[in-house]
C-alpha cells in the first residue's frame, strides 16, 4: 500500500504530527513524499485514516495499491522495513547496555527495583517495534538476547559477563535437522556455511517461519528467538555456534567478527573487510529468493574469506 501525500508548510507542528503518526504505524519512506505499507487490510485501515487526518489539515493525500515495477525492487522495499526495525532495536540495545552497566556499577536492591521498571518500559518499548516490524528484522535477536543477560542480573546479582554455554560433546551436533527461519541473510548465512563446512557436510538445513516454531526431535534452531543456538548478550548465532563447537581456528574467529559488525551494526570490531562482505551478502540476498541458492552463493563468499583470513593467520 502506497500513502502519497502534501502537506501544508504551517503549522509546523503539524507536519511533525503526520511524520510521527507514519512512524507509529510502521510505515517507510519510498520518496520524500510516498509511504508505503505491506498490503494488507488492516494496513489499509492504518493509511484510511491518516489520509483521513491529513486532508483535514488542509493536505492532500491519495492511497492505492501498488506493484512497483521500476526503481525499486520488492526485496529493496523490504530491506527499508527491515533497516527502520533495525534502527528500533538499536536503540533498545542502547538502553539495555546502559541498564546493565548502571547494575553493575550499583548493585543495591533499591537500583535492582529502578532497573526492573526500566526493563519494563525497555520490554514495552519492545513490543511497540515488534508490532511493526512486518518482516522479522535480526535486530530483535540482539534485544532479546541482551534482556535473557539483564534478567540473570537481577535475579542472580550475575554480571553479564557470563561465561558462555559449555561447547557440544564430539559428534553431539552431526546428524541433526537444523531449522532457522526463512530469509536468510548475513548471520544465517555464515551459521549455514559453518555446519555444513566444520561441523556436519551432511547436514539438513530447513527454513520456517520463525514465529512459535516448534521442534521436531532431533532438529536444532539456530538464529531464532527461542533457537538452541542463538544470540546471547552482544554475540550474534554465528559466534555462538563457533564457541558451541568447540571449534578453535583464528581464522574463523576474524570472519566472527565481520559477522558480528554486519549483522549487530554496532562496530565492536571494526575489521576492514566488513563494509565489503556486506555489501556481497547484500547483493546475494536482494538477487536470490532461494533461501538454499543464497546459502549457495554465500558459502563462496566465506570459502574464500577464509582463505584470505588463513593466509594472514586471522
Amino acid at each position: 500500500m502506497l500513502l502519497i501525500h502534501q502537506l501544508p508548510s504551517k503549522p509546523a507542528y503539524f507536519r511533525v504530527k503526520i511524520w510521527r503518526r507514519l512512524q507509529g504505524i510502521g510505515a517507510v519512506a519510498v520518496k520524500s513524499t510516498v509511504y508505503a505499507l505491506p498490503a494488507n487490510a488492516e494496513m489499509q485501515e492504518d493509511f484510511e485514516w491518516l489520509l483521513k487526518e491529513i486532508v483535514a489539515g488542509g493536505g492532500e493525500a491519495m492511497m492505492c495499491e501498488a506493484r512497483l515495477v521500476d526503481g525499486l525492487s520488492d526485496a529493496q522495499v523490504r530491506a527499508l522495513f527491515d533497516a527502520a526495525r533495525d534502527a528500533d532495536y538499536a536503540e533498545i540495545v542502547k538502553g539495555a547496555r546502559e541498564l546493565a552497566t548502571e547494575i553493575e556499577a550499583n548493585a543495591t536492591s533499591e537500583k535492582h527495583a529502578e532497573a526492573r521498571s526500566q526493563l519494563g518500559r525497555l520490554r514495552k518499548r519492545l513490543a511497540e517495534v515488534v508490532a511493526i516490524d512486518f518482516f522479522g528484522a535480526s535486530g530483535r535477536l540482539a534485544v532479546e538476547g541482551y534482556f535473557a543477560e539483564v534478567e540473570a542480573m537481577l535475579e542472580q546479582d550475575e554480571p553479564m559477563t557470563k561465561e558462555p554455554k559449555a561447547a557440544a560433546e564430539p559428534g553431539a551436533l552431526k546428524g541433526r535437522i537444523w531449522v532457522t527461519r526463512r530469509d536468510v541473510h548475513v548471520d544465517r548465512i555464515a551459521c549455514s556455511w559453518l555446519i555444513r563446512r566444520f561441523i556436519d557436510a551432511d547436514a539438513t538445513i530447513r527454513f520456517v517461519a520463525g514465529k512459535g516454531y516448534v521442534p521436531k526431535e532431533g532438529e536444532l534452531r539456530f538464529d531464532m528467538f527461542e533457537g538452541e543456538i542463538t544470540h546471547e548478550g552482544d554475540r550474534c548465532s554465528f559466534e555462538v555456534l563457533l564457541a558451541r563447537a568447540g571449534i578453535a581456528d583464528p581464522a574463523l574467529q576474524a570472519i566472527a567478527e565481520v559477522v558480528h559488525d554486519i549483522d549487530l551494526k554496532d562496530g565492536k570490531f571494526n575489521r576492514e573487510e566488513t563494509t565489503g562482505i556486506a555489501s556481497l551478502i547484500a547483493g546475494i540476498a536482494m538477487a536470490n529468493a532461494s533461501d538454499e541458492q543464497r546459502i549457495a552463493e554465500g558459502a563462496s563468499v566465506f570459502d574464500n574469506l577464509y582463505r584470505y583470513f588463513r593466509s594472514k593467520k586471522g
